[in-house]
């Protein structure tokens, strides 16, 4: 071979180096944002929840320091 082609060689196992390098990242970028996802619609159900608490101890006349007050027996 010649030292043109060892060096176009070179360079192209570079290359295909770095490719496969970026789709790994991709992939555990992907993966991380899936976790993240599936974390905040959990969170959001949460929250949810946490409102429609908030809205009904609302309604039934309570106040939003109900919520946090001790029982009277502690």
């Amino acid at each position: 071979m010649t030292e043109s082609a060892q060096s176009i060689e070179k360079r192209v196992d570079e290359l295909e180096f770095r490719i496969a390098f970026q789709e790994d990242t991709l992939a555990q970028l992907n993966d991380v944002i899936a976790q993240q996802r599936n974390e905040i619609d959990h969170l959001t159900k949460q929250l949810g929840g946490v409102i429609d608490t908030l809205r009904s101890t609302m309604q039934t006349g309570g106040s939003a320091s109900d919520i946090d007050e001790k029982p009277p027996h502690y």
